[in-house]
């Protein structure tokens, strides 16, 4: 029987098959060191739990919520950019909340891509930046990753070799999985030539939080001008120990964030409540959380 359009043009996921070869070598008595998905081996924090188990026993938190995160969870994350990065958003025009970065990702490009579009993609990179344009009917044309001075000339001949244009450009810094980490200056290079030649940016930053020698990843919206052009995901899945709550954020230009909140409307209804509460929290605490996480995390290979 032949496959469908969609499943056609996607090849088996990674991780699916990672879990079937591990799954396999378990049943052959194999011990197995799992490097696979990055799943923390930390707990949730106990005070992001407590609120949690606390929040849930109220019935009125079990009916639908809001797709684009309850108002004190926006607001939390809008007081997170600018405890963290020195960038005031809106937490009602360029804040929206999502479950994960990866369904934030998703959704963007079901958001914004035309049949045909091009965008510009790392490689390597994360399955879900290429293929959830590929699945929105996108053509994926592959960008290098290190963020040197070579990358905005590589980024001049990908625009002058695509038709039509292309639409948007991903990075990801620190990157999934090179681990490269941009600076404010490339940054600032990127952004200029996006809004001289109308690209669209977006910027994965999952990684925010994990990082070492007291040298914590700029936001590319710390660049003036950047709103303009660009959307970051974030992700409290690594920065809490959360991947299992699937909770992240958008954050950025107004008409991409109103893009994607229209057509996560149309979607989903949000994360359980208790978790955006409990999420609230968290980002609304005194970072020693965030420490913690951070304090204990070890990098295995680059």
């Amino acid at each position: 029987m032949e496959e469908f359009h969609k499943v056609r043009r996607l090849p088996p996921y990674v991780f699916e098959q990672v879990n079937r070869l591990k799954g396999a070598a378990r049943a052959n008595g194999a011990d197995i060191i799992d490097l696979g998905m990055g799943n923390p081996d930390l707990p949730t924090p106990k005070s992001i739990v407590d609120k949690l188990c606390d929040v849930v026993r109220d019935p009125r938190t079990h009916r639908y919520s809001s797709s684009r995160g309850i108002p004190g969870l926006r607001r939390a994350q809008a007081a997170y950019y600018a405890r963290r990065f020195g960038v005031k958003l809106d937490p009602e025009r360029q804040i929206v909340a999502t479950l994960g970065s990866k369904e934030g990702f998703a959704n963007m490009a079901q958001a914004i891509t035309a049949p045909g579009d091009v965008v510009l993609c790392p490689n390597p990179t994360y399955p879900i930046h290429a293929f959830g344009f590929i699945m929105s009917g996108g053509v994926i044309r592959s960008m290098k990753v290190e963020p040197d001075n070579d990358f905005i000339p590589a980024l001049e001949r990908a625009v002058r070799h695509s038709i039509p244009k292309p639409l948007a450009l991903i990075l990801n810094y620190p990157s999934n999985p090179t681990a490269h980490v941009a600076s404010l200056d490339f940054y600032k290079d990127v952004v200029a030539y996006a809004k001289k030649n109308d690209i669209i940016i977006l910027s994965d930053l999952a990684y925010a939080e994990i990082y070492f020698d007291g040298a914590p990843p700029p936001s590319i919206l710390q660049v003036p001008g950047a709103l303009d052009v660009a959307v970051e995901f974030t992700s409290m899945s690594k920065t809490f120990s959360m991947p299992g709550w699937r909770m992240g954020f958008a954050v950025g230009n107004e008409r991409l964030i109103a893009a994607l909140t229209r057509v996560k409307s149309y979607l989903d209804y949000g994360a359980f409540t208790p978790i955006q509460v409990a999420a609230t929290a968290a980002l609304n605490g005194d970072g020693s959380d965030v420490d913690e996480v951070r304090g204990s995390t070890i990098v295995v290979g680059t």
